[in-house]
């Protein structure tokens, strides 16, 4: 897949044109109703400051964590947002999260802020800022996840780190493009050398043992994922 190829891809995902179409309605009511310059200037830098302690705590804390599959009003809703991404990270539907997930997370992590400093239109323009700032994070999961090889130094350590989260130990990188608080915290690793290898990688802790006693997501899924992707799912 060459550079044309993956940003066509990109633009085929729904969520995309959400986030852009979302993005846009924004920057349209912070015309309408605008904040003052420093207001809006201070809501964009923090959302983006923000935004990767915010997906760092929701992907270690929320994503993986081994509480949500315990209770039934949720375990389909993990299944989906993240159980299913690793049992199989090829499966390319479900690269983005569902949008009545998402959505909601980036209003609430970016437009309060935005609110206090400069009301509708600071509201507005955090928001914006934090679809737009998904939407970068969207396209180099892209690159992490299609038949992309990234040249930059930068993108090819981004892609070994969430490879190495997919594929060896899940209980680190959490990431996407933004390692600080993982190194912070203490769950970075430059290398697979540096950490054995995860019996969970494929079902986040979901094994054939727990279904017995919260079956939902086996129900759902059809069993539990166990042993590598390529030997268990047909191509």
């Amino acid at each position: 897949m060459n550079l044309r190829q993956l940003v066509v891809a990109y633009f085929q995902y729904p969520a995309v044109i959400a986030y852009l179409a979302l993005s846009a309605l924004s920057i349209g009511v912070f015309v309408a109703r605008p904040a003052p310059v420093l207001p809006t200037l201070a809501a964009v830098i923090i959302s983006v400051l923000l935004y990767p302690l915010v997906w760092y705590g929701l992907h270690r804390f929320v994503l993986h964590s081994r509480w949500m599959f315990k209770v039934p009003m949720l375990a389909a809703t993990w299944k989906r947002i993240h159980y299913d991404h690793h049992q199989n990270p090829n499966h390319l539907e479900i690269l983005f999260g569902a949008l009545h997930t998402t959505l909601p997370t980036i209003f609430l992590a970016t437009a309060p802020i935005g609110w206090a400093l400069g009301g509708l239109g600071g509201a507005a323009a955090a928001f914006a800022t934090g679809l737009l700032t998904t939407c970068a994070y969207e396209f180099c999961h892209c690159i992490q996840h299609l038949a992309y090889s990234p040249k930059h130094p930068m993108l090819v350590m981004m892609k070994q780190r969430h490879m190495a989260h997919h594929f060896h130990d899940e209980s680190g990188n959490f990431g996407i493009t933004n390692f600080f608080w993982d190194r912070l915290f203490g769950t970075s690793y430059a290398k697979v050398s540096e950490r054995k290898k995860s019996q969970t990688v494929f079902n986040l802790g979901y094994t054939p043992e727990i279904a017995k006693r919260w079956p939902k997501v086996a129900e759902l899924s059809g069993g539990v994922a166990t042993g590598h992707p390529a030997s268990r799912i047909k191509h």
